[in-house]
């Protein structure tokens, strides 16, 4: 399946800095199948190592970390010949072993000729926990996430839909009907299924919602079992509580996260280490309210007031329990959830996509659900779950802060009209 971060590793290969890669991410993103097939298509060999599944490997860096020690016993185990610039090298699950991480420094300082990427699912929450010594300023980090909109509509073979997409939102042309409902429909199945790529390639072959939903609660035990493995003792419930209470935040009219909700009396002193782990893991994301809009907008944050986003959308439905059904045909029994799942759904796309996203509202109440610097401009978004458009609180904000344009998201086809750049669900990935 095509994945953007192919693009990615593509410049990393040929660039004159390449150092040592970390791609992290979440369990079952992809980052393993991503650096696999990259380097089946762009090197001569791969010798792949997994601290998972061949645990005997710690001892091997235990022993010695400096590259031309390692080198020779890494290609015995690998059985493969490693050829500086011509095999790509791989370390996964990387978090296990901590030597393994710090002897990217010595390759970076002493064989910046071989190519090693490493790959960590907890890796965030691994340095946090351990005394790690981390390659501080020798490595390049990317973080990988599911697959946005756009990936999903490629892998089910609707290139030519992604190609007019793009076009319409460049020009802000309507689509022409019945590709806009198309469209549309293809954004309620990726509420179903998500960017997992597991799940994405079961809905590609199956068309199967019952076995896409098993992968997914599957991913979610997980999950939980994580919480458990790479997490003080004291903390577990704790995450786990905050973690299942996001779908209970989302369904408020108000999704600003609250701690009462998770439990009666809930303070942050309480849940704040869970949420950070949660951060640091990647299966969720923050999103502050930034009191001054101005750059950098990170100067300018309230500390005390965000928003929490699941980082699949495939695995928020199935934490709610949703039918396909449900969703589908956003029966009534959704109209609590609309908004705040709608909300998750641009926040993915948004961060999938490299942007960093905040929230504002003004003293009297008006809120803009995310304001973006895209293009060196700061551009406020306002999500909408139907077609309704009226947006109250959006001509609030421009009339304060004088944007060079809004983005309104929404139900509705392509536009262009009072400084307002219209865009429906689907094309989201386009910003």
């Amino acid at each position: 399946m095509y994945r953007k971060i192919m693009d990615y590793l593509n410049q990393w290969k040929t660039s004159k800095y390449r150092k040592p890669l970390i791609l992290q991410g979440a369990r079952q993103v992809g980052k393993t199948y991503s650096l696999l097939e990259f380097g089946r298509l762009n090197y001569e060999n791969v010798a792949y190592f997994n601290f998972e599944t061949s645990p005997n490997l710690n001892k091997t860096f235990d022993e010695n970390i400096n590259p031309e020690y390692l080198l020779p016993i890494l290609s015995h185990i690998s059985g493969q010949t490693i050829i500086k610039e011509k095999t790509l090298i791989i370390f996964d699950e990387v978090q296990l072993c901590e030597r393994a991480l710090t002897s990217l420094k010595y390759f970076c300082e002493d064989a910046p000729e071989y190519h090693i990427a490493v790959a960590g699912s907890l890796l965030g929450v691994a340095v946090n926990r351990k005394n790690f010594t981390f390659p501080v300023g020798k490595v390049d980090i990317k973080n990988l996430y599911p697959m946005d909109m756009e990936e999903f509509m490629i892998a089910l073979g609707e290139d030519d839909l992604v190609k007019l997409i793009r076009k319409s939102f460049d020009t802000d042309t309507p689509m022409p009907a019945a590709l806009h409902e198309k469209a549309m429909n293809l954004y309620r199945e990726y509420l179903i299924v998500g960017g997992m790529p597991e799940c994405v390639l079961q809905y590609e072959q199956t068309k199967d919602f019952i076995l896409i939903r098993h992968t997914q609660d599957t991913i979610l035990t997980s999950y939980l079992n994580d919480m458990s493995k790479y997490n003080n003792q004291n903390e577990i419930k704790k995450t786990r509580l905050t973690y299942e209470n996001i779908t209970v935040q989302l369904s408020k009219k108000n999704t600003r996260f609250q701690y009462k909700l998770i439990k009666k009396g809930g303070r942050a002193s309480e849940f704040e280490n869970a949420i950070e782990w949660l951060s640091l893991s990647g299966i969720v994301s923050k999103v502050y309210r930034i009191e001054q809009v101005r750059k950098p907008m990170e100067n300018y944050i309230d500390i005390d007031a965000f928003k929490i986003y699941v980082s699949d959308m495939g695995l928020l439905c199935a934490k709610k329990d949703l039918s396909a059904n449900e969703i589908l045909y956003f029966t009534d029994e959704l109209n609590d959830f609309k908004g705040g799942m709608t909300e998750n759904y641009v926040d993915v796309q948004l961060t999938i996509n490299g942007y960093k996203t905040y929230y504002w509202n003004s003293e009297r109440g008006a809120e803009v659900d995310f304001i973006i610097k895209r293009d060196d401009d700061i551009i406020p978004i306002e999500v909408k779950s139907a077609d309704n458009v009226k947006a109250k609180s959006l001509k609030v904000y421009m009339e304060t802060y004088k944007p060079a344009y809004a983005i309104k998201l929404s139900a509705k086809n392509f536009g262009f009209e009072d400084n307002k750049k219209t865009v429906p669900l689907y094309a989201a990935f386009c910003i």
